[in-house]
């Protein structure tokens, strides 16, 4: 049986790519077609697979740590049988308040309450947008209400976001509809989403809008090599698909 909890972070950010990709391909098949000759297009149960891609990583020779990166997720990746909890870099698109002139999805530096700091003069982080599952949904469900706290904009167009399941870790979505908006301050939003929820929620659930991840493998025919060219420049592409 596979395990899709307690299982590695990508750290994305630390490896620097220049692209990235984010989709949810297969979620319809061809019915045939009709008197007319037109496609009759039927959206499948499982609303489809999300997947990331990492373009042109960045490592030069005195990256010797992100080329270990690299190996690691190589040597645990290749054959698409070890799972990693992949984020969706969405740090300027979302919903999050501008800062000293820059979206911030989490804050850092947050000191204890007497306001000092860690030994490493570090602090608390937090996440500046999250939300909270308002009424539970079932497995599948392709509707859910969740309250949203922080943001600096209202819901509108599309934005992803990440649960939590006791059962299959991780999950990114994003909602392709605001079906129904309520007038207050942190408000309750009825979403339409894609894909459908892989496994019930209930009343209180964490929603994530910073930085969301979702539980991927690498997909099939994909490897991850270790290789370089002169003084150890390298630019790698890390591709994933969502792990079932």
């Amino acid at each position: 049986m596979a395990i899709y909890t307690g299982v590695p972070t990508v750290p994305i950010m630390y490896l620097r790519p220049t692209r990235a990709s984010f989709d949810n391909p297969g979620s319809s098949i061809d019915g045939g077609v009709n008197g007319l000759g037109e496609a009759i297009t039927m959206e499948t149960s499982g609303g489809g697979i999300i997947t990331a891609t990492y373009e042109r990583c960045v490592l030069q020779a005195d990256d010797t740590q992100r080329h270990e990166v690299i190996n690691w997720l190589g040597a645990r990746g290749n054959g698409g049988y070890r799972f990693f909890n992949v984020p969706i870099i969405n740090d300027g698109i979302g919903p999050f308040p501008v800062i000293n002139g820059k979206p911030r999805p989490i804050i850092n530096g947050i000191p204890h309450s007497d306001g000092a700091l860690f030994s490493d003069t570090s602090g608390y982080s937090q996440t500046t947008v999250y939300g909270e599952i308002t009424e539970s949904a079932a497995l599948n469900a392709g509707i859910i209400k969740m309250r949203v706290y922080g943001a600096a904009r209202p819901l509108r167009w599309s934005d992803w976001f990440s649960i939590y399941h006791q059962v299959k870790g991780w999950r990114a979505y994003r909602y392709w509809d605001v079906l129904e908006k309520t007038d207050e301050a942190d408000s309750v939003y009825t979403l339409a989403i894609a894909p459908p929820l892989r496994e019930a929620v209930t009343v209180g659930q964490r929603v994530e809008l910073a930085r969301p991840m979702c539980v991927m493998k690498f997909p099939s025919g994909f490897t991850l090599p270790y290789d370089y060219e002169g003084w150890y420049q390298s630019r790698p592409t890390l591709s994933f698909t969502e792990a079932f």
